[in-house]
């Protein structure tokens, strides 16, 4: 009963919308404190050498992990905003180096690899 290729599809993709719109939007309401916590200061000195503040760059992030969101609950662009999302987690990974982080990083990609190669999308219409 409750074993649904279609259930399936629907539950991984809202709970990736959670994960991505809760980063994304707490970006803006404590963007100082991803800044700190998060971003290497190479990222960020980078960053400040091409004109982009720090705060520029956290929102950029932010509005990027929103979008990635929205994608997820529309159902809307899910292969394009997936692939993205692996790239920009495995830019993630390899800025950090091997740390807490990874173990997130590699449980988001793999959820967002399986939709990207999901078999159909006669199932992703819910």
């Amino acid at each position: 009963m409750w074993q649904s290729v279609k259930l399936s599809h629907t539950l991984l993709r809202l709970s990736l919308a959670i994960v991505f719109l809760w980063f994304g939007i707490d970006k803006f309401f404590h963007p100082s404190y991803w800044l700190n916590a998060w971003v290497p200061p190479s990222v960020i000195s980078i960053a400040d050498s091409i004109g982009i503040s720090s705060f520029v760059l956290m929102y950029g992030f932010g509005v990027f992990e929103i979008l990635v969101g929205i994608s997820l609950l529309s159902n809307m662009f899910i292969p394009l905003f997936s692939l993205l999302s692996v790239i920009f987690l495995v830019i993630t990974m390899l800025v950090h180096g091997f740390n807490e982080i990874i173990v997130r990083d590699i449980g988001l990609i793999g959820g967002l690899l399986a939709l990207l190669v999901w078999p159909g999308r006669q199932y992703s219409k819910l």
